[in-house]
């Protein structure tokens, strides 16, 4: 007798992803097995933190909504409607719902059983294929912050990220850290704790891994006292392992850690249990590996054509952002990927721009960015600090071509603004017909700031010559370069003019060691974290390599690395001040996202105890530092 449920069940089905893939008789069986559920509006089809169902499920009819938050603070995540697939990724990892799933309106839904489906992820190339590529984009249909709270599709292209994950192999720890089977606890702490490694991989005489014992394991086995330390390898690890060959692409290892819900996988010669150990993947080797490659963000930059999806895109790299400090990713690996993800998508919007423009450009140009972006330091969405400069043209034709690229760059501003760069209170954007010239009243601009210093030429200078050119003929901004060292190397007493703003900079700290904030404004009793701390040691180190004639060395962390390579005996101090700034602007980073704001003003009551003396500890390179510029540019008797 004919199952005329299964059978409806199955002509939906087919009709999307990953099913159509599968058979007719596959499709069948499965169908046979699914659940129908009727859901009125509001009701819940799994809640937030609660076990999940060994079971996912597909919108048949109606929508269902994903939140994050409880009660009243619940947040939409994303919607669902026909179709489409939800809580298949949890129920792969096995944990906690992240999210609850509510009926926005009466809804049917299918659910299907892990075990029923489990095999197809198994056994068949395209199912597996279609997961790798969902769960390596970690994106669907989001919402924007739209006036009237339209759906815009912003989905990431799998043909995107299969170009970053299904196709591109992975690196993994060639070195891996072993031990053997009768190792103890106490000497495999010690071993790990001396390859600062998070794992050691027990082998047996052939080296074939037999298990694995982490930090984790450490902690919660023999830290809690559940064994003792002289307890062998054998009691503690965690057996059997994972194994895949050394060809093993990101997104295969991002689904085995996921599935398995594991750590660390074992590479072997033949990828299985019984041949011998070659390496290790972590899963801080796997997010290293996504972040040496921002691909798929800037691939999708550049095929997008409305301003709204490269709003949703900048959004992507602020979750990106959070995750690379979870993982205490390194410093300059995050400074150096958010920057190109950064500088693509400043690209983007000029070539927008110029497409809407009635005519394009006329003459050559280049944009530049300045400042904190500049200097690929960037990390939070900040003010905008731009300029052009175009190439020079005839006296009678000055006025026209300037008019054009004030045009254009009201558009750039204008993109940027609405993809989350808030506009510069002191307008030093292209748009201000101050910072749109041609070269030649570029370069003369650059010697006046040189030749006749002022306060405000200093300041200027300060953020003008920390710039980056990011689109355009890349020699106008080489022209301006060499004005500003061809200045140096003619005045001294600009560099000198600079320490003293260095100096002038006002203090982290007061007589009694105690944090110095505000006194009044809207910021008063807060922290400035930038002004008393971070600038000094931009400014510092700006001041050092114009001194050396470091041409093409903008960044701060990559400044100070160059001039302990210039100064031996100083290196100590070059590489405090580097680690100085790695812990502020991380430190600042993390009060913006947590707050939601540029993380500048920090209110001291917020923090711990341990925050306020890993600040404190940042303060004497800045004192080291500006006694050095004191005493090697004499600037006692400037101040």
């Amino acid at each position: 007798m004919k199952n005329t449920i299964a059978e409806r069940i199955q002509d939906f089905l087919k009709q999307f992803p990953p099913f159509d893939i599968l058979k007719k008789e596959e499709l069948l069986a499965i169908s046979k097995q699914i659940r129908v559920c009727y859901v009125e509006k509001g009701d819940y089809i799994f809640k937030q933190d609660k076990p999940c169902h060994d079971e996912f499920y597909i919108v048949r009819e109606g929508a269902v909504g994903l939140y994050r938050g409880f009660n009243s603070n619940q947040s939409l995540v994303d919607i669902c409607d026909t179709g489409d697939l939800f809580g298949l990724r949890i129920m792969i990892i096995k944990k906690n719902y992240r999210m609850s799933a509510i009926a926005d309106e009466e809804s049917i839904v299918y659910s299907i059983p892990a075990k029923i489906f489990e095999p197809y992820i198994e056994e068949n190339k395209e199912v597996n294929r279609f997961l790798l590529n969902t769960f390596a984009t970690h994106a669907r249909n989001y919402y924007t912050e739209t006036e009237k709270g339209k759906r815009i599709d912003n989905t990431i292209s799998i043909e995107a990220a299969k170009d970053l994950s299904a196709l591109r192999s992975i690196s993994y720890h060639k070195k891996p850290v072993t031990c053997s089977l009768d190792t103890s606890a106490q000497e495999i702490a010690r071993k790990i704790t001396k390859k600062k490694a998070s794992y050691a991989v027990v082998v047996d005489d052939n080296k074939f891994p037999v298990g694995i014992i982490t930090d984790s394991d450490l902690r919660a086995k023999v830290g809690t006292g559940l064994f003792p330390l002289t307890s062998l390898a054998t009691k503690v690890m965690t057996s059997p392992v994972v194994t895949y060959p050394k060809k093993l692409t990101v997104a295969e290892a991002q689904i085995a850690l996921i599935k398995h819900g594991i750590s660390h996988l074992c590479i072997t010669k033949e990828g299985t249990q019984t041949s011998k150990l070659i390496g290790i993947l972590s899963e801080h080797d796997l997010l290293v590996s996504f972040g040496n490659n921002p691909s798929v963000l800037i691939k999708e930059i550049n095929r997008i054509r409305k301003l709204e999806k490269l709003r949703y895109i900048r959004k992507q790299v602020e979750k990106l952002l959070k995750s690379y400090l979870e993982q205490d990713i390194p410093t300059a690996h995050i400074l150096h990927i958010i920057s190109e993800i950064n500088d693509a998508l400043v690209a983007r919007i000029i070539e927008l721009s110029i497409k809407e423009m009635p005519a394009k450009p006329i003459v050559k140009f280049s944009f530049l960015v300045l400042g904190s972006q500049g200097r690929r330091e960037q990390l939070l969405l900040t003010d905008q600090d731009n300029a052009i400069v175009f190439e020079d043209v005839a006296k009678e034709n000055y006025k026209s071509t300037q008019d054009y690229f004030l045009k254009l760059a009201s558009k750039i501003t204008k993109g940027l603004h609405t993809i989350g760069f808030e506009y510069c209170p002191a307008e030093m954007m292209a748009s201000n017909p101050r910072w749109c010239m041609s070269v030649s009243k570029w370069e003369t601009q650059f010697r006046d700031w040189m030749t006749i210093p002022t306060n405000e030429s200093t300041l200027l200078s300060s953020i003008f010559f920390d710039f980056q050119h990011v689109y355009g003929d890349v020699a106008l901004a080489d022209r301006l370069s060499e004005v500003v060292f061809d200045g140096v190397n003619k005045s001294n007493r600009f560099l000198s003019l600079l320490g003293v703003s260095a100096l002038q900079k006002p203090s982290p700290l007061g007589f009694f060691k105690q944090f110095l904030v505000e006194q009044n404004g809207e910021h008063k009793d807060t922290f400035d974290i930038k002004t008393r701390a971070m600038m000094v040691l931009i400014d510092a180190a700006r001041i050092l390599t114009l001194s050396y004639n470091l041409k093409g060395v903008n960044n701060t962390l990559q400044r100070y690395e160059k001039l302990a390579e210039l100064e031996p005996k100083n290196a100590a101090l070059f590489d405090s001040c580097a680690k100085a700034f790695r812990v502020l602007i991380k430190f600042r980073t993390r009060q913006g996202l947590l707050h939601n704001d540029s993380g500048r003003f920090i209110k001291l009551n917020t923090l711990s105890k341990n925050d306020k003396l890993r600040l404190k500890r940042c303060f004497k390179p800045i004192r080291d530092i500006q006694e050095l510029l004191r005493v090697r540019f004499q600037l006692k008797s400037l101040m």
